[in-house]
């Protein structure tokens, strides 16, 4: 006993100003304006550089390529609309690909 008092709990008392300090540290990392820890800068890539997506044929314009993703979606097809250093690029999964060929063909 110190003083007359429980020592764990005087000890636990203690370890909230311990915890409180340790999510100061981790909550002022996390959203500092650096971001050279937890954000990488977004960087557009060719139109074969995205993975398990296909790219479909190029459009002309953004406009163009936005109208073309609206039509895909009203009939169900999931696409994704990227800025590529070919310029905008409709993508797909490849098994929605012919599909999705054959909606912007018609």
């Amino acid at each position: 006993m110190l003083g007359g008092i429980n020592n764990s709990l005087y000890l636990q008392s203690f370890g909230g100003f311990v915890a409180l300090g340790i999510l100061i540290v981790v909550l002022k990392w996390g959203f500092s304006s650096n971001g050279k820890f937890l954000v990488t800068p977004i960087k557009a890539g060719k139109k074969n550089d995205y993975g398990l997506l296909t790219p479909l044929p190029t459009p002309a314009s953004y406009i163009e390529a936005q109208m073309n993703l609206q039509k895909l979606i009203d009939l169900n097809v999931k696409a994704t609309l990227t800025q590529t250093l070919d310029g905008p690029q409709i993508m797909v999964f490849e098994k929605d690909y012919k599909v999705a060929v054959a909606i912007l063909n018609s």
